[in-house]
């Protein structure tokens, strides 16, 4: 099966990033939310990015016309019948995901598949609030979606070898390197990336170095563009420790401990970028 059209649930940073990816890549795309404004902000942002990509040269006018023709914005599931997957990108919360995915699995054709952008929720626990755990299946894009090259393919442990073969064609279409994980907390980048930066927190608690000398060194030494202090402000002090204590929950192992630093930094508010103070001022 080649998936030709692309329903995408969510018209926020993730879902316009998608929903921009596959225009681009000349796939057409419903991109639905709760509110006309809603939508309309995520049109703006995806028109806002490729005019971006006019000015360096790396897309004509005509490509940016093109690529927004092809995306239709709607308030009404509906809309998402005449695609062939369709693309959860709602906020990171398990019981919204469920919810939203009960109420597509009820009304689409049983052979559309449906996919979900989370970056934690069990996509086997998620499959099974569905009537279609065979095809269904997770796909996490990184964010900045237009730019960022991988997605990883979850497969739970329903998933059909066809709906992971024709969702990871799909990634490949849209110009991303695709890579297949097994359903498990954190998948594979977030597993081994947030035990790091809160191994960094630790270094940083027990004084070895100073915050710029730890991402100098990480930066420097393992060629990372950016040091994982600086990351964690980036991504929010309070999802790095949500994050780690999800995986000490699921894997009872002491290894995933949080750092009594990040704790207290959350505990005080300290978030990161977003709050003007983290690890880092701002």
């Amino acid at each position: 099966m080649s998936i030709q059209t692309v329903g995408i649930i969510g018209a926020g940073t993730m879902g316009n990033g998608i929903a921009q990816a596959c225009a681009v890549s000349g796939i057409p795309v419903v991109m639905v939310d709760i509110s006309e404004a809603a939508v309309a902000k995520g049109i703006a942002t995806v028109s806002g990015s490729l005019d971006r990509l006019v000015k360096k040269e790396k897309i004509s006018e005509a490509d940016k016309a093109k690529a927004l023709s092809l995306i239709t914005g709607s308030t009404s599931y509906e809309d998402l019948k005449a695609t062939q997957l369709v693309i959860e990108a709602a906020t990171e919360n398990q019981d919204l995901k469920v919810k939203i995915l009960k109420q597509l699995d009820g009304m689409l054709a049983p052979e559309i598949i449906i996919a979900s952008n989370t970056s934690s929720i069990s996509i086997t626990q998620l499959a099974a609030a569905t009537q279609r755990a065979d095809r269904f299946i997770g796909m996490h894009f990184f964010n900045p979606v237009p730019m960022m090259a991988l997605v990883e393919i979850i497969r739970g442990l329903q998933t059909s070898d066809a709906t992971h073969d024709a969702v990871h064609a799909l990634a490949t279409a849209l110009g991303k390197t695709p890579i297949t994980v097994k359903n498990a907390p954190g998948f594979v980048v977030n597993r081994i990336l947030v035990p790091m930066i809160n191994e960094a927190l630790f270094v940083l608690s027990e004084g070895l170095a100073t915050a710029e000398d730890i991402d100098a060194g990480m930066k420097l030494g393992c060629n990372q563009p950016i040091g994982p202090l600086a990351l964690a402000d980036m991504i929010g002090l309070d999802v790095c420790l949500a994050v780690m204590e999800v995986y000490l929950k699921e894997f009872g192992d002491s290894k995933y401990r949080p750092c009594p630093l990040l704790k207290e930094m959350v505990a005080a508010g300290r978030l990161g970028r977003k709050t003007g103070q983290g690890v880092y001022k701002y």
